[in-house]
């Protein structure tokens, strides 16, 4: 795949210099590319690195060409009182039902909205109802769990003062004893 990318880079390149040694020896086969149509002609402008590009000149109408591009009109029919009057009549009832059809979709979106409001009022009622049980839940376990810590204390300082009742009862009898 390399070896086919390289060789078409250099046959590209030995391309454009003969093109440039033709040129050079030929100056009139530039001229040639001009291509010219009916009306208008057509330039190649080799500035562009990116593409190609065109420069289109418009020839001035001349009057035989003139006639040819004027095509005749179609013929004009005369147009009744009746006719208006039912054209005028298809309009206004294509008018009345486009705007029936405005007031339905209208009717509809305004239902839509109504079912979303309510639906979304009755998920905060929901979501409040949950926060408020959860709340007391977790004021409720946390009283027992105060109560609990406080009944826990007050066991161990009456603990503490049995064992202490009992150290000073020990003391007063080694005092004695001592005595």
């Amino acid at each position: 795949m390399a070896k086919t990318a390289t060789a078409y880079k250099e046959k590209m390149k030995e391309l454009s210099v003969l093109s440039l040694i033709c040129s050079c020896f030929y100056p009139e086969s530039r001229n040639k590319l001009v291509r010219e149509f009916e009306d208008m002609e057509v330039k190649p402008i080799n500035k562009r690195a990116s593409g190609q590009a065109f420069e289109v000149i418009l020839k001035p109408l001349s009057p035989v060409s003139n006639v040819a591009h004027n095509l005749p009109s179609p013929p004009k029919r005369d147009i009744s009182l009746d006719d208006i009057e039912r054209k005028l009549e298809a309009a206004e009832e294509r008018r009345r039902m486009q705007e029936t059809q405005v007031l339905i979709a209208l009717a509809e979106k305004r239902e839509h909205e109504r079912f979303v409001l309510l639906k979304a009022m009755e998920e905060n009622s929901n979501f409040s109802r949950m926060a408020e049980e959860k709340l007391q839940l977790k004021m409720e376990q946390n009283k027992e769990n105060r109560e609990a810590h406080l009944a826990a204390m007050m066991e161990r300082l009456q603990e503490k003062e049995k064992r202490a009742a009992v150290v000073r009862r020990n003391k007063e009898l080694m005092v004695e004893q001592t005595a």
